[in-house]
């Protein structure tokens, strides 16, 4: 029996391709400005979080990943880190307020998270899981402003601030 060939062909993209570029390490002074930059601007959430009690969103770790680790990256400029956060938290808080929390929202609110972001350009990978989350604690309106929209500008301010102390890095590559 003869396998079709567009299957082949699609077994065949798994496979990948060969790596072009080597693995390059940072430099050290990079690798303590991600680390500050981290522990800053994660720190300052937390504390914000206590003091006006609003929820710790895991995301953020991821979005701290992006803006202090790889802050060249396309879906780690501001506008990404903004804009993906904010309208993945809204089109969230949009399904549990049309559907309420059942076992079909989470993912109905994560596709439409990230239908959002394509559209509008500002694809952030975290946006996926601040809208998954949103969905799940069921979050009111007042999730698109605090934690999400704050604790995003947040991360941008101290990635402007901690990122440009390093002659190697400028961030953010551009704003829009």
């Amino acid at each position: 029996m003869q396998v079709p060939s567009p299957l082949i062909s699609y077994i065949t993209k798994m496979k990948g391709f060969k790596r072009t570029t080597p693995l390059v390490a940072p430099v050290p002074l990079d690798i303590m400005l991600t680390m500050l930059g981290t522990i800053i601007g994660i720190t300052l959430i937390v504390l914000l979080s206590y003091k006006f009690e609003m929820s710790i969103v895991a995301s953020f770790g991821a979005s701290a990943v992006l803006v202090f680790g790889a802050p060249d990256a396309p879906m780690a400029q501001p506008r990404n880190v903004i804009f993906g956060h904010t309208l993945s938290a809204a089109a969230a808080v949009a399904t549990v307020m049309m559907f309420g929390l059942t076992w079909w929202t989470p993912a109905l609110g994560t596709a439409l998270a990230l239908l959002i972001m394509l559209i509008t350009k500002t694809t952030h990978p975290p946006g996926g899981a601040t809208a998954l989350f949103a969905i799940l604690s069921q979050a009111q309106p007042s999730y698109i402003l605090t934690p999400i929209m704050a604790g995003a500008v947040i991360l941008v301010i101290i990635g402007l601030l901690v990122n440009n102390l390093s002659p190697n890095r400028h961030y953010p590559r551009y704003w829009y």
